[in-house]
């Protein structure tokens, strides 16, 4: 399988970016460290995007010191997908009290409550939100009939403002 992942951050001076190798990551702890230690100490914002074969993509954003947020377009990859495996465990959170039915629910009750396929995106769709991207505008991206996740990456990128750093990225 083939993958490309592009650092992307956002300093006072602007955009920029550089190419990430996930070889050898190892949990979400070690791409977030790989992504800090790329863009540097002058990111405000940092943002990964990482595409695999024309199949899925995922979005991972660390915010100076905030908690990173992942957002993941394809859920059924999260198993098949030994990059894809790096994002799991922040996009698909769940919650405990979700597992254990309550006074009036029972067992039953829950499986009826699981609308989401397994190919539905997964994480934090609003993680672009400030950055000119709405959840609803990402999770109808994602929907999109023929849409590649190149593609979809690139109109992200081209709505926070950052489009010319990824083609640059892309050899573009």
């Amino acid at each position: 399988m083939t993958y490309a992942a592009a650092a992307i951050a956002r300093a006072d001076a602007g955009w920029y970016g550089d190419e990430l190798d996930l070889d050898g990551v190892e949990d979400l702890d070690g791409v977030v460290e790989l992504l800090r230690e790329t863009v540097g100490d002058d990111a405000s914002t940092a943002l990964l995007f990482v595409e695999e074969d024309d199949e899925w993509f995922a979005i991972l954003r660390v915010d100076s010191d905030d908690e990173p947020r992942v957002f993941v377009s394809d859920a059924r990859v999260v198993a098949t997908s030994e990059i894809a495996g790096l994002f799991a465990e922040a996009a698909i959170e769940i919650d405990p009290e979700e597992d254990e039915p309550g006074e009036d629910e029972t067992a039953d009750d829950e499986d009826d409550e699981g609308t989401r396929a397994d190919g539905d995106p997964v994480g934090d769709s609003a993680l672009l939100s400030d950055l000119g991207t709405s959840s609803a505008r990402l999770l109808g991206l994602c929907a999109e009939e023929g849409a590649l996740p190149s593609d979809v990456i690139s109109a992200l990128c081209e709505s926070a403002g950052c489009l010319d750093v990824l083609e640059k990225l892309r050899g573009v």
